[in-house]
């Protein structure tokens, strides 16, 4: 019966349609904007409850080192989506407006290899309507600069909007309340919370439950703006948290090397040594309502995958990269410290998957090692291209960390010295070093006693000891070989060098 059928299938598309059985299982990414790899309960934090994501983990395997390397949304995506090092992809910083001209991504990995393929929310990619390789792409950016403009129509860049517009009238706006896109100020949201763009993500993939094609396995990539500011959860999450008892945000005894990026009047500091304790209070619980909403909507959305019968599916939680909140007197990302480059990941599988559920996994990992990982938990296969590693083999108990330490970097905008410089970090998971390119500062923490990083081992003071001079000059031996043949020139007859021109960009990509 089964070859009688395929008689009728061009000869090229027979393998593809053995392929497509009905074991084939479903993939379900779920991304979200700025979310601390502290910020879970089952990770132990003292303020924010996340029952439904610890109830994701308990039934998987949560990496509690996973980063990012790049720690904004721009680098952090294009590592994501390409499983690539930001050597390669060349995104090093920040900037809007550098299309995305990538051959091999994980939306046309598992397109082409014959999963129904859709994204619903936040891209971030130029121009706005590229499709990444996914079959179609529903979208929301947030309140991106770089797109809204007055003169240009809302459908050009986004679909929340026009959806939003449908329900309330024409004049409608997500921003009637008035906060700004990276803001500390924060409020309840002013509209029914099923209007709130974290349920218009959650209602979109109920719907595409409903649609798809049931020949068909899928891969759905939910990718939530928030927590990304504005801070405006709906009135009962907001209220939870704003009450709460609440720690001091660490400060580290080395934060006068931050001084330079002191905003004492923005609402939208990057450092702030004297913000108001009223201003970080209701920031935070803006911060951790948006989670606890994110939390019931993933419940509302593996529900709706029981309730479509798709038990088959796995499912990967992670973000793009943290938010300071505080620590250090900084907020916002950018910079390497634990609250802006630490994520969560969790990977929960099927039932026969064969995960290790449960268990927490402290090996070093990457959002590079998404893409491979979820190529390989659908049995397609990997990309030569791709840099990053599954990490199938450590969940499943098979193998060690798949690196032996991770390069991170990013490039930062000092308004006060009118000037850009590099800030690039390795760690291992018990060290992280940093280096600055601009003065060729150097920082150590040693993560493994002092995880809120307020002790600098790598001042000139002799406080570290033999053990972190050591560590010291192992971590730097790693950067100088990762950077020795970069453009920039940030080594020199073996040795780091300052003061070297850098940009958000690679000139390949350019």
């Amino acid at each position: 019966m089964q070859e009688d059928k395929l008689r009728f299938v061009p000869h090229a598309c027979q393998d593809m349609l053995l392929f497509m059985k009905p074991a084939a299982p479903n993939i379900l990414l779920i991304n979200v904007d700025q979310w601390r790899g502290d910020c879970l309960s089952i990770d132990g934090h003292p303020v924010v409850q996340t029952p439904y994501l610890d109830e994701l983990a308990a039934g998987g395997v949560r990496f509690s080192r996973a980063y990012a390397a790049c720690p904004t949304c721009i680098p952090a995506r294009a590592a994501l989506y390409t499983g690539l090092t930001q050597r390669t992809h060349g995104r090093i910083g920040y900037r809007d407006g550098v299309p995305w001209n990538y051959p091999v991504t994980i939306a046309s990995e598992f397109t082409r290899q014959g999963y129904q393929t859709q994204a619903i929310g936040k891209l971030h990619v130029y121009p706005e309507r590229s499709q990444i390789g996914f079959q179609n792409v529903i979208l929301h950016d947030g309140y991106l600069h770089h797109s809204r403009k007055a003169a240009v129509a809302p459908e050009t860049y986004d679909d929340y909007l026009p959806w939003l517009r449908q329900r309330l009238g024409p004049d409608a706006s997500d921003a009637e309340h008035g906060l700004n896109c990276n803001s500390m100020v924060a409020r309840p949201w002013d509209k029914a919370e099923s209007l709130h763009p974290t349920n218009f993500i959650a209602t979109q993939a109920e719907s595409f439950f409903s649609r798809r094609d049931p020949r068909k396995p899928f891969f759905l990539m939910l990718s939530f703006h928030r927590p990304h500011p504005p801070y405006d959860p709906p009135a009962w999450a907001f209220e939870q948290y704003l009450h709460a008892e609440m720690p001091d945000p660490p400060v580290g005894d080395w934060i006068s090397i931050l001084e330079r990026f002191e905003q004492p009047h923005s609402a939208e500091p990057i450092f702030r040594k004297n913000i108001d304790p009223v201003l970080l209070r209701r920031a935070r619980a803006g911060y951790y309502g948006h989670m606890s909403h994110i939390d019931a909507q993933i419940k509302r959305i593996t529900e709706s995958l029981h309730q479509y019968g798709h038990q088959n599916t796995w499912i990967c939680f992670v973000s793009d990269h943290g938010e300071l909140m505080g620590d250090h007197h900084m907020t916002r990302k950018t910079f390497p410290y634990e609250g802006a480059s630490r994520v969560p990941l969790i990977l929960r599988g099927p039932q026969s998957s064969g995960l290790r559920t449960g268990e927490s996994c402290d090996a070093v990992v990457e959002l590079r090692d998404v893409m491979p990982t979820l190529l390989d938990a659908a049995g397609l296969s990997i990309p030569d291209s791709v840099e990053g590693k599954s990490l199938l083999p450590i969940a499943r108990g098979n193998a060690g960390s798949p690196r032996d330490y991770l390069h991170g970097e990013h490039t930062l905008w000092c308004a006060r010295e009118q000037s850009v410089e590099a800030i690039h970090w390795i760690t291992d998971s018990s060290w992280k070093y940093i280096w600055w390119s601009g003065s060729g500062c150097e920082q150590l923490f040693d993560l493994k006693s002092d995880p809120q990083e307020l002790c600098d081992l790598g001042r000139p003071d002799g406080k570290g000891g033999p053990e972190s001079s050591d560590a010291m000059a192992v971590c730097r031996q790693h950067l100088i070989n990762e950077l020795e043949s970069r453009p920039e020139g940030f080594v020199h007859d073996g040795v780091l060098r300052i003061g070297r021109p850098v940009t958000s960009c690679l000139p390949h990509i350019l």
